[in-house]
Formats: C-alpha cells, sequence, structure tokens
C-alpha cells in the first residue's frame, strides 16, 4: 500500500513534510551556523524566542538533545533534577542525564491529570548536606501523555522552585498543542520557566528540529553541551526553513488534530471491547484485550491504519496527515477486527 494511502496513528512524528514546506526548505538561504552566520536558522531562533518570551534560542537536531543540553546546562556533575516518573526526560531518553551529565534524576509520581504534586516537589528539594545530591533543577512536561497542565499549576510549581533556589526547564515537545488547547498565547504556557525545549518534528510537522530557549547567558553556555552532544550543524538552514515554516501555518490548525482526536475517541467508545481514555489533546489511550494485542495490529496494518500495539494499553495519535475520513477509516477497522473475533 502507497504510503499517501495509510492512515498512521503511531505518533505525530511521522509527518511528511507539505509541499509549501518543502519549497521553503529548497529556497533556504543558509550559512554555517557553527559559526553563527546562517541567518535561517538565526530567524528561526529569534522568532521562536520572541514568541515564547525569551532572549535567546538554539536550533537542535532533536528534543531529545535539546532537553540534555538544558539539563547540563543547569545542573552540574553530582547535581539532582526533580522529574515526574512518566516524564520524557526520565523515561524515554536513554537515561542521558546520568550516562552522559553525570545528572541523578529523582524521579516522581505524577498526579492523574499529569501533575506532579507541589508537595511531592517540596519533599524531594534535599537538604544541603554532603550525604544528597545537590537539588539543582525541577523539568516538568506540557503536554504530557497528552494532557495540559493547568497553567496555576505550572505557575505554583516554578514559583515553589525558585524560592526554594532551583531553576526550572519545560519539556515543552508538544508545547503549541497545549497553548491551543487552553486558547492561550503560547508565551503564557512557557511563563516561570527559565529554560524551555519546543519540537517543530511533531504536531507542527517540520522533519527534523527542536529549539532550546531561555536567556541570552543560559543560551550562550548552553552551546557547549550543544558541541559535545554533537549538535552544532553546518548549513542547517535547509531545515530551520521547515521550522519557520511550521510556526507560520501549522500552529492554529493544530485545533484539527484535537478535533480529530475527539472523533477518534467518540467512534471507539462504540466498540464493547475497548476502553477509551482521552481525547488528550491529540491522543486517544485504547486499552484492548491483552490477548488480541498482537492479532490487532497485524489486522489493522492490513487495512491501511498503522499502530503500535506492544501492550494492552495502545496510544493513537491524530496529527497533520490524518484527516477525518482517515479517522472514519480506523474506526471502521476497529469495529471489523472485533467483529471477527
Amino acid at each position: 500500500m502507497a504510503t499517501a494511502d495509510l492512515v498512521d496513528l503511531r505518533s505525530d512524528t511521522v509527518t511528511r513534510p507539505t509541499a509549501g514546506m518543502r519549497r521553503a526548505m529548497m529556497d533556504a538561504e543558509v550559512g554555517d551556523d557553527v559559526f553563527g552566520d546562517d541567518p535561517t536558522v538565526n530567524r528561526l531562533q529569534a522568532l521562536l524566542a520572541e514568541r515564547l518570551g525569551f532572549e535567546a534560542g538554539l536550533f537542535m537536531p532533536s528534543g531529545t538533545q535539546s532537553n540534555l543540553t538544558a539539563l547540563m546546562t543547569h545542573c552540574q556533575r553530582g547535581d539532582e533534577v526533580l522529574v515526574g516518573q512518566q516524564a520524557h526526560t526520565y523515561r524515554y531518553e536513554g537515561g542521558g542525564a546520568a550516562v552522559l551529565g553525570s545528572i541523578q534524576p529523582q524521579p516522581l509520581e505524577h498526579e492523574p491529570d499529569g501533575s506532579i504534586a507541589l508537595e511531592r516537589i517540596a519533599a524531594a528539594i534535599k537538604p544541603d548536606d554532603p550525604h544528597f545530591a545537590r537539588t539543582r533543577l525541577l523539568a516538568l512536561e506540557n503536554t504530557i501523555g497528552g494532557k495540559v497542565l493547568p497553567l496555576p499549576y505550572q505557575h505554583a510549581a516554578t514559583d515553589l522552585a525558585h524560592e526554594r533556589g532551583l531553576a526550572t526547564h519545560l519539556d515543552g515537545a508538544r508545547l503549541f498543542n497545549a497553548a491551543v488547547a487552553l486558547g492561550v498565547a503560547p508565551h503564557e504556557v512557557a511563563t516561570g520557566f527559565d529554560s524551555v525545549s519546543v519540537c517543530l518534528s511533531k504536531g507542527l510537522g517540520a522533519p527534523v528540529g527542536s529549539v532550546l530557549l531561555g536567556s541570552r547567558e543560559f543560551i550562550d553556555r548552553a552551546r557547549r553541551p550543544r558541541k559535545m552532544l554533537g549538535g552544532s550543524l553546518r548549513q542547517a538552514g535547509v531545515l530551520a526553513a521547515a521550522g519557520i515554516f511550521a510556526l507560520e501555518h501549522h500552529v492554529a490548525r493544530l485545533a484539527e488534530d484535537h478535533a480529530n482526536a475527539q472523533r477518534l475517541a467518540d467512534g471507539l467508545r462504540g466498540i464493547e471491547e475497548l476502553s477509551v481514555d482521552g481525547p488528550h489533546t491529540n491522543m486517544v489511550f485504547v486499552t484492548v484485550p491483552a490477548a488480541s494485542v498482537g492479532a490487532l495490529e497485524a489486522f489493522l496494518h492490513g487495512h491501511g491504519i498503522l499502530v503500535l500495539a506492544r501492550s494492552p494499553t495502545v496510544r493513537l495519535v491524530t496529527h497533520l496527515d490524518v484527516d477525518a475520513a482517515g479517522i472514519e477509516r480506523a474506526v471502521a477497522a476497529f469495529r471489523a477486527f472485533f467483529a471477527r473475533h
């Protein structure tokens, strides 16, 4: 089956550049970003910094590298970061903070809405005692599992961290999904954080890239760990152009992804064998009978619907390459499977 005929619900990282984005990449003016003279990279960094209320930005190939660069800039060897048990920076980024940064993660349990209770954060901050790692940073994520953190909670958590002498970092991989869902300007989602990482290659649809944002002094210091991690690129303007196009054309349309996630959840709730959680912005979580997991994935693939069914709970993610007709095809395929099983 041709790629264009597939309904790919595995992740919003699977999007393909649109025709307009490809033209922007082809026409991008470039320089050598290691020397700081790629004009398109500089424009992207300035554009996103202004939009989110920071002084400067730093373009990188991936969100994993952007988050790790942030942690290594905030923390020294032997320092500690407070982070959620399910946060990407702790669970899904290869243990880079510990392995490469010599930073100790202190994982904390989440509340059902994705937040970490303020009392739990306060209790985890270590006293100034040589027996303990030095707690230096609070790292939150928005969205997390598609769930949007309430802004009052973010403000309270960052205020608490600052009052206790901690820096704050936001993994804002899907920050724009959060802003669209809340109906607020994107900078409001970033308020209170000393640094923010934003992915361009998820819902925004760029093929590559994330930007780390912070004060000018912070970003200047972040250039060193970025270099150590291999993130200094040369004629990166061809990639930055895709990010600029995404910021100019693909933010408001995230509401369509959220609507399609709602449509998907509503359709799947009509199937007796399924338990549906969501939608949470552009994500729906479906729990299927354990005995059906492998067969379901194979059946859906055979009908042009791509999912990652590795456990009874399956995450389904909508994005700009999945339209309402694709959602209907996906729901119909789920129905057909359970009608036979």
